[in-house]
């Protein structure tokens, strides 16, 4: 099925997605800072380059959208259904830049948090995940 916008419109589409600063890492970063922890951001200094660190702690926090990073059994997984092949070669090319920079970060003594996009969504699962992780504040 051919693509129903043109090459320049799905461009800017394309443009329009950030990857510092979204809603769900605002959010997150709201509630950390709210519960009393300090943090810096988007550390290039570490593998990844994690969307928040807590370098007391030796703890990082990914927040991390569904669908580009394939948050397994989640609805907002999906494959677009034209040009799959690229997509999938680009979702486990994601996945698996991921999966390194974790183990490296454990590797290198830190305590690795990812929190998806769709957890978020509901405020209550959103902090029990981070009390599990960071307990000594919550």
């Amino acid at each position: 099925m051919p693509d129903h916008i043109s090459p320049e419109h799905r461009s800017w589409n394309m443009s329009r997605i950030r990857s510092k600063d979204t809603t769900p890492e605002m959010l997150v970063r709201s509630l950390v800072h709210r519960a009393g922890y300090r943090f810096s951001l988007h550390s290039n200094k570490l593998p990844g380059k994690p969307d928040i660190v807590m370098s007391r702690y030796r703890t990082v926090i990914f927040v991390n959208g569904c669908f580009w990073h394939r948050h397994s059994g989640c609805r907002y997984s999906t494959t677009p259904s034209t040009n799959t092949e690229y997509w999938k070669q680009k979702f486990d090319r994601t996945v698996a830049r991921d999966q390194k920079a974790h183990a490296d970060l454990r590797q290198l003594g830190w305590t690795v948090l990812v929190i998806w996009e769709c957890q978020t969504r509901d405020s209550v699962n959103l902090v029990n995940s981070l009390e599990s992780t960071l307990p000594d504040k919550f």
